[in-house]
């Protein structure tokens, strides 16, 4: 990158909460998010939002009739996307894009109106307009009563840091000023997990194992441990070297890769190397003291990203580290809240470890890599620093 990106603001909602001071102290223990659900006569493992933050999303439905039919993902957006400008001190006139993407979109209410629909053969009048994709950034839009342009996208689990792409790509066009940028997921339903469950990639419980039920980031797991969570993360981004700068991204790679399974990436995760050489640019892989990496707890998806990085970086490997072990997968928003991670750790100048992986602790953290990808090959990785 030619010129860096400052991020002037960060905003989250997640198991971990909904303030940046209970996300930080949440991640200094080691505790995971996990607890069970009802799904189908049988109970299974999912990552939800605590109590305090639920109230949070159903204060802003109840503030406003025209929210009383929007999906949890769009109200999740709406929620952190006020935070995140009030924050940044952006005001409705300021020329500001905003991308926000979902993987999966309004899953709750479009299972809700298929639902209906196949009992009656009729449709909900709002069952279109409220479960498009471009539904997140428009009322996101509407909320902020912003004058920019707005996109939703969906790039399966990637989709917060190609909105992170895009809202680069728009800022060093002139275009824009400013960008929000980030990704929604409320995909605690009875279909979005058993489509999981189909892939045979989802968490089983097993009262006889140990005290962590998704093994992310562990490569010599025997068998998949991915767990969903429902959450929302954006970033404020601006030109330049701001004085208001809580972290700036001075690289940025993509890659996309030819597919061997429809699910899954080739043996050494051949994007994922083709992103991070790209994020590197003229920096010395030496000088990347943390990668916060996707592993979503799926054997072959978390092996073939520790391959990639050995092959990168060789035998000077950075600190690992990732959050999913701990508040599951949440697909379209989960490399946000990675950003986010990077953030705090910045700022913190402390190290967030997977405390089931023995992992020597970096001297500095200053350049952290993060990485995302997700069905498609489609990966992306983003380098922050101080």
């Amino acid at each position: 990158m030619k010129n860096p990106i400052s991020i002037t603001s960060i905003s989250s909602i997640s198991p971990l909460g909904n303030s940046l001071d209970d996300i930080w102290n949440n991640y200094l223990n080691s505790n995971h998010c996990f607890s069970k659900t009802s799904l189908f006569d049988t109970e299974v493992l999912v990552s939800k939002l605590p109590v305090s933050a639920k109230k949070e999303i159903k204060a802003l439905r109840a503030s406003d009739s025209k929210y009383k039919s929007l999906d949890d993902s769009v109200l999740f957006a709406i929620y952190t996307s006020r935070k995140a400008v009030e924050q940044a001190g952006w005001n409705p006139s300021d020329n500001f894009g905003i991308n926000i993407g979902s993987s999966r979109g309004a899953t709750q209410l479009f299972e809700k109106h298929h639902e209906a629909f196949l009992k009656t053969n009729k449709a909900n009048t709002l069952s279109s307009p409220t479960t498009t994709l471009g539904n997140i950034s428009s009322w996101v839009a509407h909320d902020l009563q912003t004058q920019g342009p707005e996109i939703s996208h969906s790039i399966t689990c990637s989709t917060a840091l190609h909105a992170l792409l895009n809202g680069i790509a728009w800022i060093n066009s002139g275009m824009c000023d400013k960008f929000l940028v980030g990704g929604s997921e409320a995909p605690l339903t009875p279909f979005t997990i058993a489509q999981m469950q189909a892939l045979k990639i989802y968490a089983k419980e097993n009262k006889n194992e140990a005290s962590y039920p998704c093994l992310a980031l562990d490569v010599d797991k025997t068998k998949n441990t991915m767990i969903l969570g429902e959450a929302a993360s954006v970033a404020c981004l601006e030109q330049g070297e701001k004085e208001n700068a809580i972290a700036k991204i001075i690289g940025l790679g993509y890659a996309t890769e030819v597919l061997e399974h429809n699910a899954s990436l080739s043996t050494n995760a051949d994007c994922f190397q083709k992103s991070m050489v790209m994020a590197l640019g003229n920096l010395n892989p030496d000088e990347i003291d943390i990668i916060i990496t996707h592993t979503p707890g799926t054997i072959k998806g978390d092996l073939s990203e520790y391959n990639a990085i050995k092959k990168i970086f060789c035998n000077k490997i950075p600190s690992f580290t990732t959050n999913k072990w701990k508040i599951g997968h949440s697909l379209g928003a989960s490399g946000m809240l990675s950003v986010e991670m990077a953030v705090l750790m910045l700022m913190y100048q402390e190290f967030i470890s997977v405390p089931f992986i023995e992992e020597i602790k970096p001297k500095r953290i200053k350049n952290i890599m993060i990485n995302a990808v997700g069905f498609g090959g489609n990966a992306v990785s983003i380098l922050l620093s101080k």
